[in-house]
């Protein structure tokens, strides 16, 4: 099921053509947002589904959703249904949700299952490495040449990265690791594969999948738009956070409690250094989640998108280990912080989407200093939708100036107190 073969509706898309992308391959003091349709667009949103969800790691949940044992995730990716769970020695295995007898859906929706994943249909079962183990009364019916190891369940590769959980249908798609580059080893300090899961919700938005990401990646609008987090999150302290891979990111260092303690309510996790300690790291992870890494805690958006102009939000509160018995009190503090201004995100965004939509709308400028974020996502999905696949090198430094942001007083360095620009250097050329 390789990405390439997906490719049926390319041939008659302008933007399968580098044409189409012009504006965003420009350099970034010249470079211009997207077109309406990119939004808007049903034909686009399909060629989208094949060239973006269907060969990039896209997220599927967060790590402790496998638990307990047999729980398995149903998941739309690329326009292919999976079934998610773990194997007899505890792996991780996916596989397209669809029966090898006759194709019908195996499962509808997330559950717990025993031994044996089995077709309601005609009653064929699978084990949890996805070999078919038993066809009642099929072999009595005198079929020739049947062999079962032949009809076992199309595999799709799935890894965990950190605390969150990936699939891809590419089956020639670099690791997770390598998609996304130099963000595990700057994460390191946080140790967020151990970090678990405190609360959950979801909720439906009416805007397209990209102007979620964008308007989480951007702080242009920051203090019009969120005037209480603008006090924690001072548009002053934000820096560059990204290096080679497939994110978008930016830091807030120092995160400001003089004002406001929502996020000091909840004691931060052990072992930080100075830099995690004092910053909060906002990390848009290409194509579909957004990830806010404070030292105490971890607020996750998985974005769903549900067609063009509606996206489904899955909204995750993760905590590190020692934070067993935070009151509800404390943790309500935080929760609603980040409630109230996620809602006000929704807000503008849905209105950004009625604005998209109702025409007479041509691509501006982007801003240097708030929106480099979004120049580097643009090129990210140009790439996948021209059939590029690459992954991009970034900025060289955390510690240099960018279009007017300063310098970070608290630059990530590596555990050998590198700057990021040595680590860079090395890993590209390792």
């Amino acid at each position: 099921m390789s990405a390439s073969n997906q490719f049926h509706t390319a041939a008659a898309s302008p933007w399968t053509s580098e044409d189409a992308w012009i504006g965003s391959r420009r350099p970034i003091l010249e470079a211009h947002a997207l077109p309406a349709a990119v939004y808007a667009d049903q034909d686009f949103y399909a060629l989208e589904s094949e060239r973006v969800f269907g060969t990039s790691w896209v997220c599927i949940g967060v790590a402790d959703e496998m638990r307990p044992e047999g729980q398995v995730m149903v998941r739309d990716i690329g326009g292919l249904s999976i079934i998610v769970t773990m194997d007899t020695q505890g792996g991780l295995r996916g596989f397209a949700n669809s029966c090898r007898h006759r194709g019908t859906r195996l499962i509808e929706s997330d559950c717990t299952i025993g031994r044996t994943i089995r077709c309601p249909y005609h009653r064929w079962g699978y084990d949890r490495d996805g070999n078919l183990i038993s066809t009642p009364q099929f072999a009595d019916a005198g079929v020739d040449g049947f062999d079962p190891a032949d009809f076992g369940l199309h595999p799709v590769r799935v890894e965990q990265w950190e605390c969150l959980l990936f699939a891809t249908l590419d089956h020639d798609a670099p690791s997770v690791e390598e998609w996304f580059g130099d963000l595990g080893r700057r994460l390191s300090g946080y140790r967020l594969e151990s970090w678990r899961t405190h609360d959950s919700t979801m909720l439906d938005i009416r805007a397209n999948w990209k102007l979620i990401t964008e308007n989480f990646q951007e702080y242009y609008h920051l203090p019009w738009i969120h005037p209480e987090l603008a006090k924690v999150s001072r548009v002053v302290d934000h820096y560059r956070y990204q290096g080679y891979g497939m994110y978008c990111g930016q830091t807030t260092t120092p995160i400001t409690n003089d004002e406001r303690g929502d996020w000091a309510a909840m004691p931060p996790a052990e072992g930080l250094d100075h830099s995690d300690m004092a910053s909060g790291r906002f990390i848009a992870l290409f194509p579909n989640v957004m990830l806010s890494v404070l030292p105490n805690h971890v607020f996750v958006i998985r974005l769903e998108p549900l067609g063009p102009g509606i996206t489904r939000e899955h909204c995750t509160w993760l905590l590190p280990p020692g934070s067993e018995n935070v009151t509800d009190e404390d943790f309500a503090v935080t929760h609603d912080f980040w409630i109230h201004v996620n809602g006000e995100d929704v807000g503008i965004v849905e209105r950004n989407q009625r604005g998209l939509g109702t025409g007479g709308y041509t691509p501006g400028r982007l801003s240097p200093r708030f929106e480099e974020p979004l120049h580097r996502f643009h090129n990210m999905l140009a790439d996948r939708m021209t059939g590029l696949s690459r992954i991009p090198d970034g900025d060289p430094s955390d510690d240099l100036p960018l279009y007017g942001t300063g310098v970070n007083p608290l630059p990530w360095r590596d555990t050998h107190g590198r700057p990021t620009r040595e680590v860079a250097a090395h890993e590209r050329h390792a």
